[in-house]
Parts: C-alpha cells; sequence; structure tokens
C-alpha cells in the first residue's frame, strides 16, 4: 500500500505553514523535516505527506492529472478541512459535496498549485 506522497514546492516555508495547519486537522505534525524536506504523519499510521524542494534544482512544477487525496472521518470534517484551505489561499477546484452515493469529496489546489482532495465515504452509514 502507499506510504506516502511527495509534492513539490518552490516556496518550502509558506507551504509548509499551509500543510501544518491541514494536517493539524486530521491530528497529525511533522514527523520528519530537513532544508529541502518536510513529511506530516504519525509513524506506524496511514500514508503521509510531504513538501520537498526538487532534487535536480529547477522548478516544482504541478503534474497534469496528479492528486494527493486526505481521507476524512466525516462529511463535516471534509467541510471544515475544504474551507480551512480556501481561508489559507488555496484554490477551489470543485466545492465539497456528494458525488455519487457514497463519496462526499471537495478539491482545492494548495498554494504552489498542486491538486488535493479531502473526502469521505460513507459505505451503510
Amino acid at each position: 500500500m502507499l506510504g506516502y506522497v511527495t509534492l513539490g514546492s518552490n516556496d518550502l516555508q509558506r507551504a509548509a505553514a499551509f500543510y501544518d495547519k491541514i494536517c493539524a486537522e486530521f491530528g497529525v505534525g511533522r514527523m520528519m523535516e530537513s532544508d529541502t524536506f518536510i513529511a506530516w504523519g504519525k509513524p506506524g499510521g496511514g500514508a503521509g505527506i510531504g513538501l520537498t524542494k526538487p532534487f535536480d534544482g529547477k522548478a516544482a512544477t504541478v503534474g497534469n492529472g496528479v492528486m494527493a487525496a486526505f481521507e476524512a472521518d466525516s462529511k463535516e470534517q471534509v467541510d471544515k478541512v475544504y474551507a480551512l484551505a480556501l481561508s489559507l489561499g488555496a484554490q477551489d477546484e470543485g466545492p465539497a459535496g456528494p458525488r455519487g452515493d457514497s463519496f462526499y469529496a471537495g478539491y482545492f489546489r494548495d498554494l504552489d498549485g498542486n491538486k488535493l482532495n479531502v473526502f469521505h465515504m460513507s459505505f451503510g452509514e
């Protein structure tokens, strides 16, 4: 299974402040950090997310068709994280709401343009 996702950033400290607040909503903080890389998650927990300045020294760019998703505990948490992201300067990519019978999600782009989603699956709820 997936261990973590790494996204590129051209302003690591600015991006880190954004992810500090988003990840806090999931009860996780920074677990690894260097001058060029920061990761959030819980050792032994689910998949984490990291930010990095590209190793090759070139500008970070957004992958077309690439997206990382945060799993929420409830539809209410989806709404909260989606609203928080927008309040922190994220760009709307699709408002929080139902996508079919059991999938509820909101889509946004972080401060570097990386596409993210926060979702909740509610089979049988």
